[in-house]
This record gives C-alpha cells, structure tokens and sequence, in this order.
C-alpha cells in the first residue's frame, strides 16, 4: 500500500518533462507557420488587388483623358502672336510608347478660379525615382496650353510597376492601326486626330503569379478642328 502511495505520488521525470517541452515547441512551431503564412497570403492579397484597383484607376483616367481630346484652327495670322499650339503626338517604343495630345482634361480645383478646362496631357513610363529597376506610368499635364504641346507642366504617377504600355491609332483614312501618330507633321497626320486608340497597360505580377494585363479602345469624338467663327473657304 505504501509503494502504491508513493508512486502516486511521485512527480514527473526529467525525461517526460523534456519530452512535453519538445512537444509544446513543435506545437508552437507549427501554429507560428500557418499563422505566418496566413499573415503572408493576406498580405499578398492585398498587394493584388491593390494593383488591380491602380490599373483600373489608371485606364478610367487615360480613357477620360483621351475621349475629349481635340486640335483647334483659332490661330493669329501673324505667326509672332502664336500663344499656343494644339495637338496630338503618339511615339512607339519597344516596350512603352508615349502619347501627348490636347484635351478638355483640366478640372479646376478652386471655385471661381479663372481657369480654363483646356490642357496638354501626356502618358508616358519613367523609371521610379526610388528604385531603378521599377518603371512607373505617369501623367503629364500642362495648362494654360502653350507652343510646346510636348513638354511642361505636372507630373504625377497613376501606376506603378509597369512592365508594357502600349498605344494604337485607327486612322479613319485608310481603316488601318497604326504605331505613330503626329498632327503637326505633314508627313504625318496632319490637323488630324485618330478615330479610336487602343490602350494596353501591362504591370508585373505578385509572387508567382500571371502579369495584370488590361486593355480598352477609346473613341474619340471631336474628330474636327475645332473652327468657332473661322469663315469657310
């Protein structure tokens, strides 16, 4: 009875205590790895559609920009009180192309500013000023509109990690796509806007991943100069 007692009562050994931490650390290790990788695959998911709400954002805002695109004919004929200059540029590239171009784009931030809703927009892919390696699509706007509708004005990032950006032109002339477009040369399109432009913006995947590819056509409805007043020859 006496050993009986005794082995009740006796505690629990080293080697058992051991074996009880070994198991309560493998335990902890293994809920530390399924909550590391749900923390993981939350975080990446948030990366996706984070990326997936900036491309969107970013092909609404080309799409507003190029649907009210114009050129207008309201020019001094003295060629020294030129102000301004209206047009629409669109340069290829290997991987990202470059479009510049007059539009009723500029939404005034002030009430009863005296500005104007005419500006020179620009699309076109830098390389990141913080990272080398990373290519971002920005927004060049410039307004008032002056003689060079290529350069000036503020820019502004609307996707990042851009990995392809792509321009086309439908000229209604010949019912073809085309890589270029240049209103103000004569060799070019002269005075004129494409039909439509099909815009293809490709930024890189998250983790392993398919590329988040996005493509639309925009129509562009103001297909003639704009001519208010210009008698008709």
């Amino acid at each position: 009875m006496r050993r009986r007692s005794l082995a009740r009562a006796r505690g629990l050994t080293l080697l058992e205590i051991l074996v009880a931490v070994v198991v309560m650390a493998l335990v902890a290790v293994l809920i530390h790895g399924v909550m590391d990788s749900l923390s993981r695959g939350k975080k990446a998911e948030g990366v996706r559609m984070e990326r997936v709400h900036e491309a969107r954002e970013a092909m609404e805002r080309i799409v507003r920009d190029l649907s009210t695109a114009y050129l207008s004919m309201h020019v001094p004929d003295i060629p020294v009180l030129m102000t301004e200059r209206t047009a629409f540029v669109g340069h290829p590239s290997t991987q990202f192309d470059r479009v510049d171009f007059t539009a009723f784009a500029h939404l005034r931030t002030e009430r009863d500013s005296h500005e104007s809703d005419q500006a020179e927009v620009g699309y076109f892919v830098v390389p990141d000023p913080n990272d080398s390696e990373k290519m971002d699509l920005v927004r060049r706007e410039q307004t008032p509109i002056d003689l060079d509708p290529l350069k000036g004005g503020i820019i502004n990032v609307v996707a990042e990690d851009v990995s392809e950006f792509h321009l086309k032109y439908f000229d209604p002339m010949t019912s073809q796509w085309v890589e270029r477009w240049d209103s103000m040369q004569l060799t070019g399109q002269p005075n004129r806007v494409p039909l439509q432009v099909k815009v293809t913006l490709v930024l890189k995947a998250v983790g392993d991943g398919p590329p988040y590819s996005y493509t639309t056509k925009v129509f562009l409805p103001i297909q003639q100069p704009l001519s208010f007043g210009i008698p008709q020859q």
